[in-house]
């Protein structure tokens, strides 16, 4: 099973909401997602896990580009959103991502993947993906979590996370 919320940070601190990811196909749907979320622009944190094998963090500031983190790449890759966002990392044109020939988050599969339609696609799916941590690790540095902090965190990354940022009790809330 996986978790989802949104972090957006107000005048008052911190907000936080569950949120369904099962409208999200591209890392741009999940910003956009998270920009509704926002308040006067400000940072909005995605955060996604699947039980202990994986976490992710997606970072929105306004109109800029989001930034992403994973905390394991192999294992994220596994799993639709997880491979969604390894594959926005990886520059890869997200064909070997399509969310319908993946498992569930829970781990479950709703069919067999479909067979490759050319080499390059080939290709581009036998790249393997790394194992551990990928991406920006210093998207939370100025909000109170290193990098160091960040590439170390396992088991309840969201929850560690939310502590930093003081609203521990907002997201236990929504979880």
């Amino acid at each position: 099973m996986y978790f989802a919320a949104l972090l957006a940070r107000t005048e008052d601190g911190w907000q936080a909401s569950d949120t369904e990811l099962d409208n999200v196909e591209t890392l741009s749907d999940l910003a956009d997602l998270a920009r509704e979320s926002s308040v006067d622009d400000d940072t909005v944190l995605v955060l996604i896990e699947q039980e202990d094998a994986w976490f992710g963090v997606v970072r929105v500031d306004g109109e800029d580009d989001p930034r992403v983190f994973l905390s394991n790449a192999a294992a994220a890759s596994r799993s639709s959103y997880g491979s969604m966002l390894a594959d926005e990392l990886l520059g890869r044109d997200g064909t070997g991502g399509d969310l319908d020939s993946l498992p569930d988050l829970d781990g479950t599969e709703d069919g067999e993947p479909e067979a490759e339609e050319d080499d390059e696609t080939a290709a581009e799916a036998a790249e393997p993906v790394p194992a551990g941590p990928l991406g920006d690790a210093l998207l939370l540095a100025d909000l109170g979590v290193s990098e160091k902090t960040l590439k170390a965190l396992d088991g309840d990354a969201v929850g560690e996370i939310a502590d930093a940022l003081g609203c521990t009790d907002m997201l236990e809330a929504v979880r």
